[in-house]
């Protein structure tokens, strides 16, 4: 067992989770996932112990265990196990099993968006965490982003508490809406592009599962931050893991909050669990964050658009080529218009405008429409991926076409200017519609006829399901 030992000494104090993989594979089979969740161990650390124990594991497809013949001589690395309570509670709880089927016909992760499902247990765990540290009856709780649906957890756990999801994700604000029946409130935004006006500092508690880089940590709190009704006496929870392997970059995401003026109240280990994420161990701590003075101070701002792991938007992804905005510019500007070329950013009303040209390559889906709503020109010219959902299909196009009728006109180029890629055309009707012209006003301002909870909002803040109703 040289090999297993020399492999068990390079993790130090910290070798605790992979006597756990041995446990698991001397006691029954498993596949890799599994060990990982399991152990939370990360995937790397997982496969050396499997290298190492060679010809002791069975293989049977994707399962794995050490053969019963020797099993008993790998006793020596059975572990102690802390027993938490909360665990205990979770499994034997009545709402495990209706937290399951949620979780289980959520719409599927968009790794685009560093999408990781959290388990079941987890999602009710932190809703039995939350209401015991906090009193939620009387609190406003905030989600930035919900894909876990930890609010439902929350709802069911105390139906009481006043909750609100922010989400980037239309189909999450959709599914919330339709299990919550409501009684959650939803709304629509891309946290870079700014928090809605009316949610700003109007909440006592702000949780959130982001996008594990330095710069979606960072972002995610600030917004937080803004969020927080009196900054000093309310707590931001944000889950997060890294690899022991890397400690490096826990520590920059950890400066990166302490930047904002945040300081750690608690860090409880690997609090959360997931399906995937196998390089952290499939496991995340829950870091409890009280801010500060200064953190009061450093409110608002634009956010970076790189904050992801994966796809157009992660930190490290290349920008799009010059050519191809060259003969975007000259779609924008056919006929004489002249141009302007603006950020993507619907946050704020510029100026109308007489051609603008976007950039929209990196839309994960909810930006084209963001953007037709709140940008005013007598021609939008917009650059986008070819296997955009808004452009998959007729039905698609046709439906898109009839949320912005009473404002533009739409053109799909597809495969345009080459075949990765298509530029939609947005012409100005002669008669437009003074909601879809006054996205950035307060609904309640421009309209009487609006839902109570939708009164506040900005037209560009609600959430694409409730559009239709809307307008009309």
């Amino acid at each position: 067992m040289n090999a297993l030992d020399d492999v068990l000494a390079k993790h130090g104090v910290g070798v605790r989770p992979l006597y756990r993989v041995i446990d698991l594979l001397r006691t029954g089979d498993h596949d890799l996932g599994e060990l990982v969740r399991l152990s939370t161990a990360p995937r790397r650390s997982v496969e050396d112990v499997l290298a190492a124990l060679g010809d002791d594991l069975d293989r049977s497809g994707d399962r794995l265990r050490i053969s019963p013949g020797v099993a008993a001589s790998y006793l020596q690395y059975s572990a102690p196990r802390y027993a938490d309570p909360l665990d205990e509670a979770v499994a034997t709880h009545e709402l495990l099993p209706k937290v399951a089927e949620w979780v289980a016909e959520v719409p599927s992760p968009l790794a685009a968006l560093d999408h990781v499902q959290a388990t079941p247990e987890t999602v009710l765990r932190r809703a039995l965490w939350l209401d015991a540290r906090y009193d939620l009856a009387s609190a406003r709780l905030l989600f930035l982003g919900d894909h876990d649906l930890t609010s439902l957890a929350v709802r069911a756990v105390c139906p009481s508490a006043e909750l609100t999801v922010v989400d980037l994700d239309e189909r999450v604000l959709a599914y919330l809406d339709e299990r919550g029946g409501r009684e959650i409130r939803t709304v629509h935004t891309d946290l870079r592009v700014g928090l809605p006006p009316a949610l700003g500092s109007g909440f006592d508690l702000v949780f959130s599962d982001p996008p594990y880089t330095p710069e979606g940590m960072g972002l995610f709190a600030a917004r937080g931050v803004q969020a927080l009704r009196e900054p000093s006496e309310g707590r931001l929870l944000f889950a997060y893991g890294y690899s022991p392997r890397h400690p490096a970059l826990g520590a920059q995401v950890q400066r990166s909050l302490a930047t904002l003026g945040l300081t750690f109240e608690a860090i409880l280990p690997g609090f959360n669990r997931y399906f995937g994420a196998q390089a952290i161990g499939s496991a995340a701590d829950l870091y409890v964050c009280q801010p500060t003075a200064k953190a009061k101070k450093m409110r608002g701002g634009k956010g970076k658009s790189a904050i992801y792991t994966h796809g157009p938007q992660s930190v490290e992804a290349a920008g799009t080529k010059p050519a191809l905005l060259e003969k975007l510019r000259e779609i924008a500007v056919a006929g004489g218009l002249s141009l302007e070329s603006r950020p993507v950013d619907w946050a704020i009303s510029g100026p109308e405008g007489d051609a603008i040209a976007m950039d929209l390559t990196a839309d994960p889906g909810p930006w084209l429409l963001r953007t037709l709503l709140g940008t005013n020109a007598r021609r939008l010219a917009l650059l986008l991926p070819n296997a955009h959902p808004d452009l998959a299909d007729e039905r698609s196009q046709t439906a898109l076409s009839a949320l912005v009728q009473g404002k533009y006109a739409l053109r799909y180029l597809r495969s345009t200017p080459d075949n990765r890629h298509a530029v939609v055309v947005a012409d100005a009707v002669e008669h437009q519609d003074e909601v879809l012209t006054r996205a950035h006003a307060r609904l309640a301002n421009v309209s009487l006829d609006v839902p109570e909870d939708l009164r506040d909002l900005r037209l560009v803040d609600v959430p694409r399901h409730r559009l239709p109703d809307l307008l009309g």
